[in-house]
């Protein structure tokens, strides 16, 4: 930390001074932590995936607490309670929404999501109340992450054959299978690599790194054709020049690497074989290695240039009224760019009204023109959002206070949708909450955005109260931590990538710190030079009625957490073994698993239709309707019951008059769906036969 940060100290605080060794090691450690999320978790659909890692997060999330408790100096205010409480208060809306939810089991899944996302919430919080020196640690690990996810993705066009072989599209996806996740996780990367390539202190040869880091970053948008992505970077960039007086560095960071990133992603968009669907694997390999090399030339040349630069910089140093004038000219160029659009489209046949009309209407209108899944999609006004955005408000004004569940738009869309595409959120955090939760759902999250906004002011030195207050190395790093999260917030709009655990996380550890830092005036004393090494504090904390009982009651309810998080996926796990028993012949043990998960989530339907095939396997043809009769009344919402139940009668038991009655209220739920109507004209058929 440089001698600026003694700026923000008062009388008699006291901050350790991390070694750059320690910052280092912890700074890698995290930002390996964090890209194991990303490849293990992937798009966060998989409860075998996920689930463990739900489960990790929140035990060692209570750990983190319990720590903090034992160890936080007497009479301290807790910063970030508000935000921690408001969303403790949204998980516990979302698991109440399990008993009036469309799909319970989901809306279970999304409550172990939210337990684990609180849990990370709140460990961040505490690691910047007790070690808040630790903070270009955490910027450093996002940043680190973020580029290693991007390096990957890029890799998978560079050498298609050994990494994703079998990928039909064009667009960057990998390794969440969602081009804009992808496209998401290099944008929160870009205000940690600026800071990286600006900051005065640290070894320049190891921040000319953030020249490159850039230039990755900008081609991994393009090459994922996101659009949300590239405007939310923009708007983190903006608020970070906004906010940071580093403008005359982080300008040379952005402009150079932005430079070296866009000439490549021309390139690269150039070539049919590398922007075309179903592809021939030679011709995508071919010319995935033109792209490496270019690659690589890229990352070297614009190393050199962050040398350069930064030497420069170094040894010709700028008055402050050219800094001044540069970071005067900086904002005025951002604010320019609205006023070039609106030129552009002004001078079209159209004019300005008439573009400005056509461009709403695209983006609002559901029967839009979508644009091509090819690199013209990054100029282009439409999108298939607007559907969706109508069919969660049109599920909204059905249940308009508390919604059909958490996670329950992908069940209940089914009944509204106006074409066949099946996806499983509504692409916007506004929308989505709307139909999952309600007005209930949308007002505590807006009471959080408040809450957290307040806390960032705070912290950040951006109240009114603040100016003229010092701007220390910290103080930029916690600005560039709110630049990270605005990303991901400006990007939720648009995007419902809270499902995908990487982007969120990055995310939610950013919001934390920021959170429980509190105001940087109010510094506080490490505790392991305030109260002697930790076994000695731990020891000491514990012998503390009041802290002990706390950690105890943190870490019952984390371990209470992760075993229902743990449950699900022991669930599944029990339907596949019976499968497996099922196969082998083994009814008695195949009946035995599937009804042990059942016990497990008695919520979940994939459990009750093993059963209802092993009760027929067995010639116990009552017991096997029973058990589509019991998923009807557990799902009655899910057209998937009812059909299944239909289909059975019709296929099994030969009974086509009972086939059409349960087969209607799957064709209410799910009116387009090509089985329904099949197993419904068959049923009339037979039954007219008879």
């Amino acid at each position: 930390m440089s001698s600026h940060a003694a700026l923000d100290r008062p009388a008699g605080a006291t901050l350790s001074v991390a070694r750059p060794g320690q910052q280092a090691l912890i700074t890698v450690g995290l930002a390996a932590i964090l890209s194991a999320i990303a490849f293990a978790a992937q798009g966060g659909l998989s409860v075998g995936r996920t689930a463990p890692i739900e489960i990790g997060l929140i035990v060692a999330g209570g750990l983190t607490v319990c720590g903090a408790i034992v160890l936080a100096p007497r009479r301290e205010q807790l910063w970030g309670s508000a935000p921690l409480v408001l969303l403790l208060a949204l998980t516990a809306l979302t698991a109440l929404s399990i008993t009036w939810a469309a799909n319970p089991s989901d809306a279970w899944v999304q409550t172990n999501r939210m337990l684990a996302y609180a849990a990370v919430f709140a460990a961040a919080a505490a690691l910047a109340h007790t070690l808040p020196d630790r903070w270009s640690a955490v910027i450093g690990a996002i940043t680190l992450s973020c580029v290693v996810v991007s390096a990957y993705a890029v890799l998978t066009k560079v050498f298609p054959g050994s990494l994703n072989p079998d990928e039909i599209y064009a667009r960057l996806n990998e390794p969440f299978g969602y081009w804009n996740s992808v496209g998401l996780m290099a944008a929160c990367g870009i205000p940690g690599a600026i800071w990286l390539g600006a900051r005065r202190d640290g070894h320049q040869g190891f921040n000319a790194l953030a020249y490159p880091a850039v230039g990755l970053l900008i081609l991994t948008i393009m090459l994922a054709y996101s659009r949300g992505a590239l405007a939310a970077a923009v708007i983190g960039a903006a608020f970070w020049f906004g906010t940071v007086p580093l403008r005359l560095r982080g300008a040379a960071v952005l402009l150079v690497g932005t430079a070296g990133g866009a000439l490549v992603a021309a390139w690269a968009l150039s070539q049919d074989t590398l922007n075309g669907d179903r592809v021939a694997l030679e011709l995508q390999t071919q010319a995935g290695h033109q792209l490496g090399l270019l690659l690589i030339a890229m990352l070297g040349l614009l190393a050199l240039a962050g040398l350069a630069v930064n030497f420069a910089l170094a040894t010709h140093r700028v008055g402050a009224h050219t800094r001044d004038r540069i970071g005067v000219g900086l904002l005025v160029a951002l604010a320019l760019v609205p006023v070039a659009a609106g030129i552009g489209l002004a001078t079209t046949d159209k004019g300005l009204g008439g573009s400005l009309s056509g461009t709403w209407t695209s983006l609002t209108d559901p029967n839009a023109r979508i644009p091509a899944n090819d690199p013209s999609r990054l100029t282009a006004s439409g999108s298939v959002r607007a559907r969706y955005w109508d069919e969660a408000l049109r599920i909204f004004a059905d249940q308009p206070v508390r919604g059909v569940g958490a996670d329950g738009y992908a069940t209940v869309r089914k009944r509204y949708r106006t074409a066949d595409p099946a996806v499983r959120h509504a692409h916007g955090y506004v929308v989505q909450t709307l139909a999952d939760l309600g007005l209930a759902g949308l007002l505590v999250s807006l009471a959080l955005t408040g809450a957290w906004l307040m806390s960032a002011a705070r912290a950040a030195g951006l109240r009114r109260r603040d100016r003229g207050a010092p701007v220390t190395p910290e103080r930029i790093g916690l600005l560039t931590l709110v630049a990270i999260v605005l990303i991901f917030a400006m990007h939720s709009l648009v995007d419902w990538t809270w499902f995908v655990p990487a982007n969120a996380i990055i995310a939610l550890i950013a919001a934390g710190w920021v959170a429980g830092r509190g105001p940087l005036r109010a510094a506080r004393a490490d505790p392991r030079i305030a109260a002697g090494p930790i076994l000695q504090r731990l020891r000491a904390g514990l012998r503390e009625a009041p802290r002990a009982i706390a950690a105890g009651t943190v870490a019952l309810i984390a371990l209470v957490a992760a075993w229902t998080t743990w449950q699900p996926l022991r669930s599944e796990a029990a339907v596949q073994d019976s499968g497996a028993a099922l196969q082998r012949g083994d009814l008695a043990e195949a009946r035995a698993q599937a009804l042990s998960a059942h016990d497990r989530n008695p919520l979940s339907l994939d459990p009750l239709f093993a059963l209802n095939v092993i009760e027929f396997a067995a010639g116990r043809n009552f017991a096997a309707r029973r058990a589509l009769e019991d998923a009807v009344r557990l799902q009655p919402e899910n057209a998937q019951a009812w059909l299944q139940l239909a289909e059975f009668e019709l296929n099994e038991l030969r009974r086509p008059a009972v086939a059409l009655a349960a087969i209607r209220p799957a064709l209410y739920l799910d009116p387009r769906s090509a089985d329904a109507v099949a197993v419904f004209l068959t049923a009339k058929r037979r039954a007219s036969a008879q």
